[in-house]
């Protein structure tokens, strides 16, 4: 069966000042779909940059939800040109860059030629763990390599295309390709432990979530509406609860795709929906706790007692983690494609189209700040180190560290 993958991204486009896009939203219908405008901020949070830096070709990450990786002091961070360099946390001084490459022959002869590792670029962005630093790229090549020194360690295959980071679990590399397979990885020399299969619906949106795990059971949102709970000792399923329904009389309106990240509490794990629906589920059996009619095609995060998300319209929300119930709502952002808020001391942080991150309290949802990284969309989740310093890449490749806003 033929798959297609909707980009979410190509309506980020006007944003690339284009003149025949202007031209189209110049009608009055199409108007109504541009982002809303941004309003002054009544004393407004001291935001300021740590340090900025440009990864890789401008355009080569356009559509892809690369996000930095944060362990400690150090910054893990990838590119569409084939490199992982480690930066550091404080100061975004490089501390070392791999450029994945080898030497291989041709047709037997003496001509030697050096060639990417990861064909195409990283696309997936990396993931950290136990001293290793794993990528994946555009022709499913796996490349694990020493957090300290960026050094390769082992080098691994599997099916199809990584877009999503990989997730490093005890002695086990839990791999996403983009044709439905999840695969395990020994840790130690990346041989191939087990795979799980899902089929796949035949229009998706073009995105996965990364793994995530309690370090018993690996958990994965898919296509289909489902979220899946692996063993992560050997893959074998634990429980499988479906979030939506795929619904509709075409394939667009079947669209259920969990592809943001899943948020995962104590006993219990939080799913939302490109079909618009957010589940609390019990990690223990897979059974629902609860749903609601609010969700989109990015994620969650946690806050205490309360859940956040952005849902498709731009609007901002504060549930409930024991209900749903909505505790706030803020709708200033309305049709800005904001990415899954990260959270940053009492704050949450948003990226949106037009390449602003905007602060919001998140005690009742009230914007408190805003800075422009650049003129491209963010797509990544910013990230937050446990110290407050928070990281974000725009679609261009421009990453800027933010330390804790001072009021």
């Amino acid at each position: 069966m033929l798959r297609r993958t909707l980009i979410i991204a190509a309506v980020f486009a006007f944003a690339t000042g284009c003149s025949t896009i202007k031209g189209v939203f110049a009608d009055k219908a199409t108007k109504a779909l541009a982002p809303a405008e941004l309003v002054d901020i009544a004393s407004p949070l001291a935001v300021r940059k740590a340090w900025t830096r440009k990864l890789g070709d401008e355009k080569a990450s356009l559509g892809l939800r690369q996000r930095p990786a944060i362990e400690g002091e150090r910054v893990f961070v990838s590119d569409d040109a084939g490199r992982v360099l480690a930066l550091d946390l404080n100061s975004g001084a490089t501390l070392w860059d791999s450029e994945v490459v080898r030497a291989g022959k041709e047709g037997g002869g003496l001509l030697f030629w050096r060639r990417k590792t990861i064909d195409g670029g990283v696309t997936g962005g990396p993931g950290v763990g136990n001293g290793l630093v794993v990528a994946g790229g555009r022709n499913g090549e796996v490349v694990a390599l020493d957090a300290e020194t960026g050094a390769e360690r082992w080098r691994a295959k599997v099916t199809s295309e990584v877009i999503a980071a990989p997730l490093v679990a005890g002695d086990r590399v839990v791999v996403r390709s983009n044709d439905g397979r999840t695969f395990g990885l020994d840790a130690a020399d990346g041989t191939r432990k087990w795979v799980f299969d899902r089929g796949l619906p035949t229009l998706s949106v073009r995105g996965n979530g990364a793994p995530v795990t309690d370090g018993n059971l690996v958990y994965l949102g898919y296509d289909d509406g489902n979220v899946v709970a692996l063993r992560a000792a050997d893959g074998l399923v634990a429980w499988t609860q479906l979030v939506a329904e795929s619904e509709g009389r075409n394939d667009l309106a079947r669209m259920s795709d969990v592809d943001g990240e899943i948020a995962l509490g104590y006993s219990e794990l939080y799913a939302s929906s490109f079909a618009g629906q957010t589940l609390a589920i019990s990690t223990q059996n897979g059974r629902p706790l609860w749903s609601r009619d609010t969700g989109g095609y990015t994620g969650l995060a946690l806050l205490g007692d309360r859940v956040v998300l952005a849902d498709p319209a731009g609007t901002l929300w504060a549930l409930d983690r024991s209900n749903g119930s909505a505790v706030w709502k803020q709708e200033a952002l309305a049709r800005r494609w904001l990415t899954t808020p990260a959270v940053q001391g009492d704050y949450l942080v948003v990226g949106d189209v037009e390449g602003y991150l905007h602060w919001v309290r998140a005690e009742d949802g009230t914007l408190a700040g805003r800075e422009r990284l650049g003129r491209a969309p963010i797509l990544a989740t910013p990230q937050v180190s446990p110290l407050g310093m928070l990281l974000a890449v725009d679609s261009e490749g421009r990453l800027a560290a933010y330390p804790s806003p001072a009021q």
